[in-house]
């Protein structure tokens, strides 16, 4: 379910110091029930994600024509990535965070770990268009129990980068985020542990 913004901007994160110039682009409930311990199975959960095993045929087309496009026109190419084109997040962390663990690496999407908290993830990701950030977290949901929330942080890169979030929007919100939170449910029921 999507949120509004303030479910996000009100919490406490650390994110808000490091990402304090990327916008809120999108927040969402994730449909991971849980206890207050359970926020490591969401982190390896997401970082074991592909695009090409969405359960959405929709979902996996637009992710195809995507990489495609980006092979095509360069937009991911080294040069235009982290340490490239633009520094890793990594460089803003307070002491605390840049000497704590970053969580684990993707399996199959282009993020890079920063740091990881009790409660927090965030991982960031940068080619020409974009530079983004994957925020993760674990939070009360107000019945006793918990579940994870997503929010996606955004630095276009200039007029093509702006371009092409506008482009994009429609296409993750009516296809790519309802698919993706159907993956991330039948995900975290196989993944839950067994009586």
């Amino acid at each position: 379910m999507r949120l509004p913004d303030t479910a996000h901007t009100s919490r406490p994160w650390r994110i808000h110091a490091i990402a304090h110039d990327f916008r809120l682009y999108d927040v969402w409930a994730l449909p991971t029930p849980g206890g207050p311990d359970d926020f490591p199975r969401l982190v390896r959960n997401t970082a074991a994600g592909d695009t090409s095993d969405n359960p959405s045929w929709i979902a996996r087309t637009l992710f195809a024509i995507r990489w495609k496009l980006g092979r095509l026109f360069g937009w991911d190419d080294p040069k235009a990535g982290l340490g490239s084109r633009v520094p890793t997040l990594r460089d803003r962390l307070p002491r605390d965070l840049r000497e704590g663990p970053t969580g684990p690496d993707f399996a199959g999407l282009p993020f890079t770990p920063v740091y990881l908290t009790d409660d927090e993830w965030a991982a960031e990701v940068a080619n020409s268009t974009v530079h983004a950030v994957l925020h993760l977290s674990w939070v009360p949901d107000g019945s006793g129990g918990y579940r994870g929330q997503l929010a996606v942080l955004v630095k276009p890169n200039g007029l093509l980068g702006k371009a092409y979030m506008a482009a994009i929007a429609p296409f993750r919100h009516l296809l790519v985020y309802p698919a993706m939170l159907r993956g991330i449910a039948r995900e975290w029921q196989e993944s839950a542990p067994r009586a």
